[in-house]
Formats: C-alpha cells, sequence, structure tokens
C-alpha cells in the first residue's frame, strides 16, 4: 500500500509531480498487478440519504460545505447495507494517471470504506458510538446509534483548539453531554498528542478503536490508526 499526500493548498501540478515521483523512485508500482484498488482520502465529500439522491445534481450536494468549481470530476460511492450515497471529488490526476499506466481499476472514498468498517464492527451493539477519525489536516465525526449513521461530518483544523472546538460543537448540536459518552478514537492520534490531551480536559471518557483483528505486528502501525489497512485484511 501507498500514500500520497496532498495538502488543501497543493496544485494540480504538484499532484502530478508527486504521483510520478512516488513511481520512479518505487520501481515495484510498475509492477503487473491483477487488481488495482484506490483509495481517495480527503474532506470533499457529503453523504447523502438515497431517497433524496439524484445523479443529474451531484454538485448541488456540495456546493454548501466545500467550493466547487466549474471543472471539477464528481462521483459517488454506494454504501453497503445503508440507505446512503457519498458524493466526492476524487484525485482526477492520480486516477487518470493509473489509467495510463494500468488501464481501469477501482476506487473509492476513505469515508465510505470508514462508516462502512464501522457499521459493521458495530452490528451488534445497540449503544450509541461517538468516533472521531484524525487525519493530517482534517478529522471525521461519525455517530453510530442503535446499529445506524446518525451523524457524519468532516472538520479542518489547524490547530489542537479547532480540534476540541468542532468536537465539542457537534456534542452540544446533538445534545450529547461531554461527562457521560464514550469518545472513541482513530487514526492519526496517540495518547501522548496533544490533540488527545486538550480533548481529555473536557470528555473524560476516551478510548481507542479496538479491532476485531491485529494489524500491528503485519504492517507495523498501531491498530487504530489505519482503517484502510483493516479494510484490506479482510
Amino acid at each position: 500500500m501507498q500514500d500520497l499526500e496532498y495538502s488543501n493548498h497543493t496544485t494540480p501540478q504538484d499532484q502530478i509531480d508527486s504521483i510520478t515521483t512516488l513511481f520512479d523512485s518505487n520501481k515495484v508500482l510498475s509492477n503487473g498487478y491483477n487488481s488495482i484498488s484506490v483509495v481517495h482520502s480527503n474532506n470533499l465529500s457529503s453523504i447523502v440519504p438515497k431517497p433524496f439522491f439524484n445523479e443529474e445534481n451531484l454538485a448541488a450536494y456540495l456546493q454548501y460545505t466545500i467550493k466547487v468549481l466549474k471543472n471539477d470530476f464528481i462521483t459517488y460511492d454506494t454504501f453497503k447495507n445503508i440507505e446512503m450515497i457519498n458524493v466526492y471529488i476524487p484525485s482526477v490526476y492520480l486516477n487518470n494517471f493509473l489509467f495510463d499506466k494500468f488501464g481501469s481499476f477501482d476506487y473509492k472514498h476513505s469515508s465510505t470504506i470508514l462508516v462502512e468498517n464501522l457499521l459493521k464492527k458495530y452490528t451488534n451493539s445497540e449503544s450509541m458510538h461517538f468516533i472521531v477519525n484524525v487525519e493530517r489536516d482534517f478529522f471525521q465525526v461519525i455517530i453510530l446509534k442503535q446499529k445506524k449513521l446518525e451523524f457524519y461530518n468532516s472538520f479542518n483544523f489547524s490547530t489542537k483548539e479547532d480540534f476540541i472546538y468542532y468536537i465539542l460543537f457537534t456534542a452540544e448540536q446533538l445534545h450529547l453531554n461531554p461527562e457521560e459518552f464514550l469518545l472513541t478514537f482513530m487514526g492519526d492520534i496517540e495518547k501522548e498528542s496533544e490533540l488527545y490531551s486538550i480533548v481529555y480536559k473536557y470528555i473524560r471518557n476516551i478510548n481507542f478503536y479496538e479491532p476485531s483483528y491485529s494489524i500491528k505486528e503485519k504492517f507495523g502501525v498501531p491498530d487504530h490508526s489505519n482503517f484502510v489497512l483493516l479494510n484490506q485484511h479482510s
């Protein structure tokens, strides 16, 4: 598995250069493969209830949360086992590069995999689950209640104060008491981090996601840190 990281200010040329450099420096990527799966991880997505979804109006589902340009390519994933559609903007430059090299391949948005994995993990749980998945410069809040997706949103952040603000804001909007609910962390966060420390000042019930199987020995990363690798393992 290979990662390409882009900031919010990455230009199209920067994306092309980083893709080319990655392939030039990792010759194994040019080998032949039976299949290729690409996961686009960004905050350029919106989850839409299936009854309200119209394939002709993809841009409308994104325009209130992100700036959509005329030439943006917008696509969508259909969730398994729930009546939801994930509308998003993938990296067209990455897709085009890989298509030129390998031909057709499958791709999804990371939040599709995240939500599907969490629903599968807690399929037998009637409890409320408040989950925060941390990426490099944004994070996602997923709330499951009675085996259903109750809430999903992503937030940009650059400081620990941004981080705790959006978590507490979400809790307040959903009338959840920080003294009572359990917050589960996933992704790029550790107990020794400043993000964890500031959250613990306001929310005392915190744990880390525990998958049904470990990826630590195989991939050398904490089990809670990468739900995409967990998905590949399953």
